[in-house]
């Protein structure tokens, strides 16, 4: 495992243990591996299931609301009291997006390529593109879907899923890291995939072609700052900023 990361930053909590930090904020990242155990759509209860799959075809129409749970609800052939089974409310309708879009990178992913670094960068973008791709249906209502992911009491949730992501599609992509690039990886491309997705929302290019270009330049940037910077703790300080900018564009006050 490798030995903690400290990293000098300006203004409020100016020490970040990234390996601390990592394992803390980010369950999913606790391991140098790629984990098979983070959820996915069998973690749902049969009912809980049938009932948010169909109230996901109301989110274009309703957005992420308890109209369109009660309507999933109503199409599942349950009764209204099946509300109960969601404590979190809409949360759950927005989490369960989340999970099952991250699920089908895996289903729907080509073979790992070979793991020579640009070849492996072509498989991170295509990969982290499919899943922007996946927001597609509902990307006019993914601003509300932003904010109840910034809601303090989801925020830790919002963070793993955000995490898993990144390290679903580093695993796909068939990075092999085992020292402290496999956090300061995951770290950068969960803050480039927070902006892009941000930027989808706003994006009015035929087929999303200018969030297409969004995601070439940071992906672009970040690849050279990789190269120019050695000091791994340097580079942690500029991923670890990016995080931090990446979340208060979501709404969370840091």
């Amino acid at each position: 495992m490798p030995p903690p990361i400290q990293v000098i930053m300006s203004g409020p909590r100016t020490i970040i243990n990234i390996r601390c930090a990592a394992a803390r904020r980010f369950p999913g990242l606790r391991h140098k591996y790629h984990s098979y155990e983070h959820d996915s759509p069998s973690s749902y209860t049969p009912e809980q299931d049938m009932i948010l799959a169909a109230a996901i075809n109301h989110v274009p129409a309703h957005g992420f609301t308890d109209t369109a749970l009660s309507s999933g609800i109503r199409d599942a052939g349950y009764p209204d009291v099946s509300a109960n089974l969601f404590p979190e409310g809409v949360f759950a309708l927005v989490k369960y997006h989340l999970v099952t879009q991250r699920s089908a990178l895996s289903r729907n992913a080509p073979a790992p390529p070979p793991t020579e670094s640009s070849t492996t960068l072509d498989m991170v973008r295509r990969l982290t593109l499919q899943r922007l791709h996946a927001n597609k249906p509902i990307i006019h209502r993914w601003q509300e879907a932003l904010a109840i992911l910034a809601m303090p009491k989801h925020i830790a949730t919002s963070l793993r899923e955000l995490a898993l992501l990144s390290d679903e599609i580093h695993f796909l992509a068939g990075d092999k890291s085992v020292d402290t690039s496999w956090y300061t990886k995951r770290a950068g491309l969960s803050a480039i995939y927070a902006n892009a997705e941000l930027f989808m929302t706003q994006d009015k290019s035929a087929n999303f072609k200018e969030t297409e270009e969004f995601l070439d330049r940071r992906l672009e940037s970040a690849q050279i700052l990789r190269n120019t910077i050695g000091d791994a703790g340097q580079w942690a300080g500029v991923q670890a900023m990016g995080v931090i900018s990446a979340l208060r564009s979501k709404g969370v006050r840091i």
